[in-house]
């Protein structure tokens, strides 16, 4: 937002724009001002109510509306598997979004929403009005016939499933096999699964050799980095990391630890299964999922307005935009988005260009590191985000000094959404 826009944003506000619309309750207060909530504090809501705050100057009020009292990161979580990270280094607190930035941080989960009313419902019994509301509540995953969450663990969701992972990998036997599998894309993280079997082959190699790691890809090929990571299953893990691609899993034996594939069944010491995803439940529930497949939700690129509902932004993994599913463009959303809410309080239209980037490094091994980068930009003719070609880029295998970058990036990318 430039400074103009950013002068008569403020200007608006200072004349009570939109306080028609908020509930009455609302009149109780001194200022009545415009109140947006957002659900979800993962790094697209968080990083949305830091910037509305920040960017509005302190004339909006943003309700950040999330359960936990800790966010743990997916970014690096899998160097939880391979020792190099604690699952408590990866932890975040909303403190300083509410002491610095005043975001008024609600601990509770939303299970109903009402678009005419403009209305939010929460578990805790209280009802929210607001005059724009973000939805940021990452991926579900579709039920899998016979997989049982807490005999075969996803660990797809930082936290504590992550460490239970690695205690299941660390009470392998000799000569056991870790058996993975990888649904169709989209799926969070593009290169997650694959850095996850690297990791874990790692671990393997230098403390338990003659184990297996095998792969079950739903995909008919690797989804990106694929030179790096064929390198990786096929030298730097020969004998230890099997690919199956164009692997279709079927249903789980939880008890016996059992994948049954399109291709076989296949006996797991440790069975990780990553389950197929979907849009979070209170996009679905909602009728916001209104994508070809039902699955995620349309948005209007420009604000990341639904186009099933007015007032309603859908960011980060939810969205169908057709952008990855990752934290650092969860971030690049976030802020697009609210600029965008900020200019439509102010009555002005959304900046027509937008550009959102995506970045990403993947352990290999304990010391060794690889990076993905890519930009995408709005095209008007089919109102959309397209990858900017000349953007895309990705590294010549892996590298110390990517390892060593990996720590850098993220401790940005935290600092930018959680400080």
């Amino acid at each position: 937002m430039n400074d103009l826009s950013r002068r008569q944003f403020l200007k608006n506000l200072s004349l009570g724009l939109g306080a028609a619309a908020l509930p009455i309750s609302f009149a109780q207060a001194a200022v009545i001002r415009p109140r947006v909530i957002v659900i979800g504090g993962g790094f697209a809501g968080a990083t949305a109510a830091k910037y509305l705050r920040l960017w509005s100057n302190n004339t909006l009020d943003v309700i950040l509306v999330e359960p936990n009292a800790v966010y743990y990161s997916p970014i690096l979580s899998n160097l939880v598997l391979n020792g190099q990270r604690q699952v408590a280094q990866l932890g975040f607190k909303y403190n300083t979004l509410a002491q610095k930035y005043g975001v008024q941080v609600v601990r509770s989960t939303a299970i109903a929403l009402n678009s005419a009313s403009r209305t939010v419902k929460l578990a805790n019994g209280q009802t929210l009005g607001y005059e724009r509301l973000i939805l940021a509540p990452g991926v579900q995953f579709k039920a899998v016939p016979g997989l049982n969450s807490n005999k075969v663990l996803h660990a797809w969701k930082s936290g504590n499933q992550v460490q239970q992972l690695r205690q299941q990998l660390q009470a392998m036997p000799t000569g056991g096999s870790f058996v993975m599998s990888i649904p169709k894309a989209p799926y969070r993280c593009p290169p997650g699964p694959y850095e996850r079997a690297c990791v874990v082959a790692d671990y393997l190699k230098r403390n338990q050799p003659g184990s297996k790691v095998i792969v079950l890809d739903g995909n008919p090929d690797i989804t990106v980095e694929k030179d790096t990571f064929n390198h990786a299953f096929t030298n730097t893990y020969a004998g230890i990391v099997q690919y199956v691609p164009n692997t279709i899993l079927q249903a789980v034996d939880s008890n016996k630890k059992v994948a049954i594939t399109s291709f076989g069944d296949y006996q797991a010491s440790v069975l990780n299964v990553i389950p197929p995803h979907q849009a979070g439940g209170i996009v679905r529930k909602n009728g916001l999922a209104n994508s070809s497949t039902g699955d995620w939700a349309n948005v209007n690129p420009l604000s990341y307005e639904s186009t099933a509902a007015q007032g309603i932004h859908i960011i980060g993994d939810s969205q169908g935009t057709g952008q990855p599913k990752a934290g650092h463009i969860a971030n690049a959303e976030a802020k697009v988005c609210a600029d965008a809410v900020l200019r439509l309080l102010s009555g002005a239209q959304p900046f027509q260009a937008p550009v959102t980037n995506s970045a990403c490094y993947s352990p290999i091994s304990a010391d060794t590191a690889s990076w993905l980068t890519a930009a995408f930009a709005y095209d008007p003719a089919s109102q959309s985000m397209q990858l900017i070609p000349a953007s895309f880029g990705a590294s010549s295998g892996a590298s110390s000094s990517n390892y060593h970058k990996m720590f850098e990036w993220a401790n940005s990318l935290f600092s930018d959404t959680f400080a």
